[in-house]
């Protein structure tokens, strides 16, 4: 397997406890070890990166390292039988960007088993605009399917953090097939865009996270997809219907669950985790292709931001202060 040139990444580098963060120009024997070489086409900006790209938390686990969770490209040299060159691909999870070199490259070398062909139906753009962040998106859809959620169900179901990423394109999905969505944010800049994406109502954020001294709440909600946790979780859980489902994939609002065992007892409610990054294939494979039929490309253009190589540092404090609605698309090549 050959790749030749030069190409540009952001290489994040820690020195005397300061993370810092810059576009360097490598030759392709920096690349990490893989049996596919891909020129990177594409990949998105998600609050994890912005956590790694400043340092606000221990992301990355050595350096110097790429950071950039997702990404989508083509095959530029291969010694899997799986993929040759010129394959259109994509990649999510398996600690890329994190122990592996992730997204915020031209060029990257990695493991076939990780990627997953390009789905009919997306073109390589509209597959970072959903990227990660669709993927466990889809995957909750899926989980909370899975668990006898239904479109005809008389109440509704609710999306915490519905102006991010994940939380956004939950709604959309829900939204296009053919579920009632009421869509939890605290930012009221965003009412309109959620009610574009599909949202029938829009809720506070503050009103899930309310303390209440009520062991359960009226039964309200047929399902959710959760991206905070913390004291939201708690509120969900108070006041899901009987055999609901709680599809949780994040903890930005904290990994304390300040709850009681009666949702689960009384009412059979059911806590799904989901996790994107060790996701096996079949599944990912499975939301993918879905991803591809569900969303109109209208709603998908709708939610992307572009951006370059050089936007992603001052992009990465924006999405940590949760200035940044929909998707921010990274142009590589």
């Amino acid at each position: 397997m050959t790749a030749t040139g030069k190409f540009k990444a952001l290489i994040v580098d820690q020195k005397d406890g300061d993370t810092q963060a810059a576009v360097q120009t490598l030759d392709v024997d920096a690349l990490p070890a893989g049996d596919v070489s891909v020129s990177v086409a594409y990949s998105s900006l998600n609050y994890k990166d912005g956590l790694a790209v400043t340092g606000k938390a221990r992301v990355l686990r050595s350096f110097p390292m790429v950071p950039g969770i997702d990404l989508s490209g083509t095959v530029v040299a291969s010694d899997a039988p799986k993929f040759k060159p010129g394959d259109e691909v994509l990649l999510t999870g398996y600690e890329i960007g994190e122990k592996h070199w992730g997204g915020f490259t031209q060029m990257t070398r990695v493991r076939s088993e990780w990627l997953v062909p390009l789905p009919k139906g997306l073109n390589l753009k509209r597959a970072m605009i959903l990227g990660t962040a669709g993927l466990t998106a889809m995957l909750s859809v899926l989980a909370l399917e899975a668990h006898g959620l239904t479109p005809n169900n008389q109440r509704p179901v609710v999306v915490t953090g519905a102006a991010g990423g994940v939380g956004g394109l939950a709604v959309a999905i829900l939204a296009q097939l053919g579920y009632q969505v009421v869509a939890s944010t605290g930012r009221a800049e965003a009412h309109d865009y959620l009610l574009t994406l599909g949202a029938h109502t829009i809720i506070d954020r503050g009103v899930l996270a309310s303390p209440s001294e009520r062991l359960l709440e009226s039964e309200r909600w047929a399902g959710a997809v959760d991206v905070v946790g913390g004291a939201t979780l708690a509120g969900l859980l108070r006041a899901m219907a009987r055999d609901g489902s709680i599809a949780l994939s994040g903890n930005t609002g904290g990994v304390q669950l300040n709850a009681n065992v009666l949702p689960f007892i009384l009412r059979g409610v059911n806590l799904l985790g989901i996790d994107s990054n060790l996701c096996p294939y079949d599944r990912r494979t499975e939301a993918w292709n879905r991803l591809a039929k569900v969303l109109p490309l209208e709603i998908l253009d709708l939610m992307a931001h572009d951006a370059t190589l050089d936007d992603v540092p001052g992009l990465a404090r924006e999405i940590l202060q949760g200035n940044i609605r929909g998707r921010v698309v990274i142009k590589l090549d």
